[in-house]
């Protein structure tokens, strides 16, 4: 059952191109009928004109010399074999005629009649015979130099062969109207195929994929539209299974992250449930243990929250202005601990200068000072360095974070700040992170910029906008 492209085709674009065909052939066949049988009568006409002219100096057809000029006439006529040649007297008889045989009184001759009452003298007639041959007839009524009617000229041709010839043409006409109609029919079926195969096959891979099979792909066959169709669709492909396989990893990542803080606070929670009452030093340790795995997984869930908000376009500032100085050097006195925990310096270069403040959200700014800082420490082996510079350059306060860490590869430096990318899948972490400190300083009217290389280290440089004196 034909539906679809093709339906829509054969009912629009090929109607419409059998309608013209057909209009074009009926055209052309009135046009050539018109122009055959207005050349009959201008030859005809052209005839009797002649004759006319030769008869009219005579006063009467009862003169022998005017029966000797048009049987004269008539049987020198080189054209009697085409036409049949009548010169009809003043009543009505029938003086010479081209065949020698008088024509039967029964035959009608509706020219002859119509010119007799015409002004003019002249009138045409195409019918029938009454032998059932086509002819054309016309009569001219000859007139002396006084206007008195002398005679009456009558020709008669067959329109046999010309209505042959008329017919063969419409059959031509026809035909090659059949063999334009076939050819729009082979070539066009051919087109819509050439774009139905493809959609289907687009349609059915879409549907594989819309199913989670993120390898299907589309042959290419054309380069055209439908083949930029084709690649956009098979680039859709890998970059749904690469952002799958993406998030497999997040929720893995993420599964791992919380399991880390609670298996801590259930082993030290049961230990000093089990115990009884612990010695001090032990509660202590393990209280402490409880209360930074506690405040790590509050950490995590405050992340995925904020992913959720940024995936839903509803993450909100309560902007207020803001010593950034004064949110760093807190987040600096949380990390230092750590730094020192695990052997790495951090070192800060604080500005002598007072800054300009900035209109901010304090608490995602923290968020963002302690993302970037803690993947500095994250990445940097032990010993190494993780330092921290502000620059205040006219309207703009730069916060500029380097670590002698492993670096970045080039090839996925331009994907770090992507929602569940990972450069290094053996470090701890969500691989949102850095997609919400993105996100927040972007909402800030600022901008994050990251420089890296392998075994050179990562710098990253926090660009926030001062409030203006004006």
């Amino acid at each position: 059952m034909m539906k679809g492209i093709t339906r829509r085709w054969i009912l629009n674009t090929l109607t419409t191109i059998v309608v013209i065909i057909i209009f074009a052939v009926v055209c052309l066949s009135y046009f050539l009928s018109t122009y055959y049988y207005s050349s009959v009568e201008q030859t005809i006409s052209g005839r009797s004109v002649e004759l006319s002219n030769l008869l009219s100096d005579f006063s009467s057809d009862m003169d022998s010399a005017f029966t000797a000029t048009a049987r004269d006439y008539v049987e020198n006529f080189p054209d009697k074999e085409s036409m049949e040649i009548t010169v009809i007297g003043r009543a009505g008889d029938i003086l010479v005629t081209s065949t020698g045989f008088t024509p039967e009184e029964a035959e009608a001759m509706p020219d002859y009649d119509s010119a007799k009452q015409s002004e003019s003298g002249y009138a045409k007639w195409t019918g029938k015979l009454s032998s059932g041959e086509k002819v054309t007839a016309i009569t001219r009524i000859v007139k002396n130099s006084q206007g008195d009617a002398i005679c009456a000229v009558r020709y008669v041709t067959s329109m046999e062969k010309i209505d042959t010839l008329l017919f063969a043409a419409v059959l031509i006409f026809s035909a090659v109207g059949l063999i334009i109609i076939g050819l729009v029919i082979f070539s066009g079926t051919y087109f819509v195929r050439s774009i139905v195969r493809p959609v289907r096959e687009v349609s059915d891979t879409a549907k594989k994929i819309a199913h989670g099979d993120f390898n299907a792909q589309i042959e290419k066959m054309h380069d055209d539209e439908i083949g930029d169709l084709c690649d956009s669709i098979n680039n859709m492909a890998k970059e749904l299974g690469a952002a799958e396989r993406m998030k497999n990893d997040f929720i893995s990542s993420v599964s791992h992250e919380l399991r880390t803080p609670l298996t801590a606070i259930k082993g030290w929670a049961e230990t000093m449930q089990s115990c009884g009452i612990p010695d001090k030093e032990t509660f202590d340790k393990g209280m402490d243990i409880i209360v930074k795995e506690s405040t790590r997984l509050t950490g995590i869930v405050e992340e995925l929250l904020d992913f959720s908000r940024m995936q839903n376009d509803s993450m909100r500032l309560m902007l207020e202005k803001t010593d950034i100085l004064a949110e760093l050097d807190e987040v600096l006195y949380m990390l230092r601990d750590r730094a020192q925990t695990e052997q790495k310096h951090l070192l800060y270069d604080q500005p002598e200068m007072i800054l300009p403040p900035v209109m901010a959200d304090k608490n995602k700014i923290k968020q963002v000072f302690i993302n970037i800082i803690d993947n500095g420490l994250k990445y940097t082996p032990a010993e190494g360095v993780v330092g921290i510079q502000v620059l205040h350059e006219e309207d703009i306060i730069r916060i500029v974070v380097t670590d002698t860490g492993c670096g970045i590869a080039p090839d996925d430096l331009p994907r770090v700040k992507d929602k569940f990318f990972k450069a290094n899948q053996g470090v701890r972490g969500s691989g949102i992170g850095l997609a919400i400190a993105d996100e927040i300083v972007n909402l800030h009217g600022g901008s994050l910029d990251i420089e890296s290389g392998i075994g050179v280290g990562t710098t990253v440089t926090i660009s926030l906008p001062v409030i203006s004196d004006n």
